[in-house]
Order: C-alpha cells, then structure tokens, then sequence
C-alpha cells in the first residue's frame, strides 16, 4: 500500500513540475496549480491542490467526473461537446468566482486552454462541490453518477478552502484534468 501512495505521488509530482513550468511561461499564480487524476478511483482523492513553494499537496478531495456518453462509475468518457454531460480532459484557467445553486454556493468558471476542453465556459463547466461528496476516502465504493454534468465536483469542506485561497490569490490559478 505504501508502494502505491508512492507511486501516485510520484505521478502527481512529475504533473506539478509540468504545471509549474506552463504556469511560469503563461503568467499564471506561482503558488499553487490544481490537479485531477480521472485516472484514480472515485472512491479515492484525484483531486489535488499543489503548493508550488513546499512541492506537496496542499488540499484534497474527491472529485465527481461527468455522466454523459455511457460514462460508467469506474470509466469516465470525455468530450468537449455541448450537452454531452462529460468531463473534458486538459488544462484551465480559472476564472471568476459566482454564486452556485450546489454546495456551498460559490463556483469557479472554467476556461479551456486546450482544443480538448475549449467549450467550457460556453458548456457552463465550472468548479463546484456538493455537500453529497464526502468529506473521506470512500473506496472500494465509487461515487454515485448523477453529481456532475461535466464539472468537476469536490468536497463542500475542500470548496471552502479553495474559496479561500482563490480569493486571495492575484494571478490566474491553472487546472488541469488529465488521465
């Protein structure tokens, strides 16, 4: 078990190095990038807030994937198609803070940066939580389908510190979903 949180790690590092570099050549926040892993169960966190400055993570979460296109609990399908219901690969800006019908009431627009995720914001794919997200580890157990239309979807308790640490940041903050 030990091996495998390792191993993980290790991918998610590599990943923050790659953010890291993109966020310095683009001009956005040199404290923090978020990551999501659609790779990792949904029962487990995939959601990763990544300090910069201390190379580790700083929050995290689990993360809903869209259920579009046959999406399963254990295999997300990906697309950049208005009114497919599916999460989209790639990196974002994130954008402008705004009142949300779900979790705490606030959502982060999402601006694709790639031709993979390029109709988020036309999409209405922003980042949100639910208070129906748990707060722990829930695997071998999936998340249920249903609390995503495409958006990312996190922890009331994890959006809160996000909340936070979004408004007090200058520069734009860089998302990237990946596999």
């Amino acid at each position: 078990m030990e091996k495998e949180r390792k191993v993980a790690f290790d991918k998610l590092k590599i990943k923050a190095d790659s953010a890291k570099v993109f966020s310095k050549e683009k001009g956005f926040s040199a404290d923090y990038c978020v990551l999501i892993d659609f790779s990792i169960h949904s029962g487990k966190n995939r959601f990763f807030v990544w300090d910069y400055k201390n190379d580790t993570i700083k929050y995290s979460s689990l993360c809903c994937h869209g259920y579009g296109k046959k999406s399963t609990q254990s295999k997300p399908v990906f697309s950049n198609t208005e009114g497919s219901y599916c999460s989209s690969l790639g990196r974002y800006k994130l954008g402008t803070r705004a009142y949300s019908q779900w979790g705490i009431n606030v959502h982060y627009k999402m601006h694709g940066l790639d031709k993979t995720n390029d109709n988020a914001f036309q999409r209405i794919v922003v980042l949100h939580s639910f208070d129906r997200v748990p707060n722990e580890e829930i695997y071998p157990s999936h998340l249920p389908l249903g609390y995503s239309q495409g958006c990312p979807v996190i922890s009331d308790e994890v959006m809160r510190k996000m909340d936070a640490l979004l408004k007090e940041t200058k520069k734009p903050v860089l998302m990237w979903i990946y596999t």
